[in-house]
């Protein structure tokens, strides 16, 4: 019988779970839809129970599709800077999922900004006060539950691992954990005084625990035995840096999904400066990796919402359209929650500029698409200028990945080559990765870094950058210029 991992990636739109044999081969793949609610404008959330049972179902249409195997250990990756809250005794959730696309927390944001202490924060995580993350989120979770709960807040990987053994276990990785905003990186720690500025009590919080390493083991999950040890967490992103084999410095990826996650590699925790934060990779045997990041807020979901506004049956026909697009498109900036990296502007609106008569849909539907690539450069380029190492191999993942169209303008757009790898599971393979190191599947990263991959590296065309650059820097302006108007005006 063959023996594989599982490996859990729960994700913002769906949760997927991949069989992943003790060669690196993908043997079967299954996938469940996460609903996704918008209670306010601004706000968005998910269900926690139906977080889990979409992974369940993953799960189980995962093992169907494959091959008769012994599952020697279980990998989750997950969405991350999205938290959730639960009652410790009977682990029913308390309150929803704030997602990382979530804006609620604002106004506390701008607070905390206008008190000065956003340069002493981001000093300790190597993150900027944004409502991205989930520091605030947590506060107002805990002022929204039941005073009389013993209660647990955690990232995802902290709910599914709660699920997976039955509620024995309350952990987290060093990964999710720095994407916290209350997790000291020089320390490896939580931290006291962060916990105290966002009014959080560390008791509630998981424990910290190495990306491979023994999370526990399943104890009640449908369609699995008890005992399977869970031997990786890591959140989707540093999933995906792992998953390539990115392990030299200057190597990165970028992740295209609802959002999009650019991340490099670096030698040494480096202190971020202007647009990008800093964050652990992965942490193995005790020892943290540092990673460069801009997180995308609005990527590749604002393709089926200008694929419907123009009429169009899917984001297949919207490529399709912006491929015929004639010189003179306008700026379009995707900024439906605000902009993240390398802007970080919770206020910035959604707009198209440079319209006139002459404009057409193909154009329309071109800086739509653009609007993918001109993000990424725009993070590539805060991170350059930050970098002690060049920009190494870049490979891109997430669904919209296999689209060769929309990568190819990325590669012109930065310059340089893009390897579109051919399994868009990057995520899910690099936790699988990581479970196999604690299981003793592969030694050590050498042995990772020599399993089979295969892509095709995009060579970067001409491109009139010249003349695109300057349309898309006046959208920005115009977005991050606007001013949400007071009611009647």
């Amino acid at each position: 019988m063959t023996t594989a991992i599982l490996a859990i990636d729960q994700g913002t739109t769906n949760s997927k779970a991949v069989l992943v044999s003790t060669t690196g081969e993908i043997l079967s793949r299954g996938s469940s839809p996460v609903g996704i609610e918008h209670p306010q404008p601004g706000w968005v959330e998910q269900s926690p129970p139906r977080i889990w049972s979409s992974v369940q179902e993953a799960i189980a249409a995962c093992l169907d599709a494959g091959p008769d195997a012994e599952i020697i250990g279980i990998a989750i990756s997950n969405q991350r800077e999205s938290v959730t809250i639960w009652d410790a005794d009977d682990g029913q959730p308390l309150g929803p999922v704030v997602s990382w696309q979530c804006r609620r927390t604002a106004p506390v944001c701008a607070d905390l900004t206008a008190a000065g202490h956003a340069p002493h924060v981001q000093a300790l995580t190597g993150l900027p006060i944004d409502p991205m993350f989930p520091g605030p989120k947590m506060r107002w979770l805990l002022d929204r539950a039941p005073a009389s709960r013993r209660v647990r807040l955690g990232t995802i990987d902290a709910w599914l691992v709660h699920c997976l053994t039955g509620g024995a276990v309350h952990a987290c990785d060093a990964a999710n954990a720095a994407r916290s905003q209350l997790y000291d990186l020089g320390r490896q720690e939580w931290s006291d005084e962060l916990c105290t500025l966002f009014g959080v009590p560390k008791t509630v919080l998981p424990e910290v625990r190495d990306s491979a390493s023994r999370f526990g083991e399943t104890k009640g999950v449908t369609g699995l035995p008890d005992g399977i040890p869970i031997c990786a967490a890591i959140g989707d992103s540093h999933a995906a840096l792992f998953g390539h084999r990115a392990f030299n410095s200057g190597d990165g990826k970028v992740t295209f999904g609802t959002g999009s996650s650019i991340m490099m590699a670096l030698p040494e925790f480096i202190a971020p400066q202007q647009g990008i934060t800093t964050t652990i990779a992965w942490s193995i045997n005790g020892r943290p990796t540092y990673a460069f990041e801009g997180n995308i807020l609005v990527s590749a979901s604002a393709l089926p919402w200008m694929a419907d506004m123009l009429g169009l049956p899917d984001v297949q026909a919207l490529t399709e359209l912006a491929k015929t697009a004639a010189p003179g498109c306008p700026g379009f900036v995707p900024a439906f929650v605000g902009l993240g990296s390398p802007y970080w502007h919770a206020d910035a609106r959604a707009l198209f500029s440079g319209i006139t008569f002459n404009t057409t849909r193909a154009q329309m539907a071109r800086a739509v698409t653009d609007s993918m690539a001109f993000q990424v450069h725009d993070v590539l380029a805060a991170m350059m200028a930050q970098s002690p190492a060049p920009l190494g191999r870049l490979y891109a993942d997430g669904g919209p990945s296999k689209n060769t169209f929309l990568m190819q303008c990325v590669a012109d757009m930065i310059g340089h080559p893009l390897i579109q790898c051919d399994a868009p599971e990057a995520s899910a393979l690099g936790a699988a990765y990581l479970a196999g190191l604690t299981l003793g599947v592969w030694p050590d990263l050498a042995a990772v870094a020599a399993l089979p991959h295969s892509g095709t590296t995009l060579q970067p065309q001409a491109w009139d950058r010249a003349a695109r650059l300057p349309v898309w820097q006046d959208a920005i302006y115009r977005s991050t210029a606007s001013v949400p108007m007071d009611n009647g005006e």
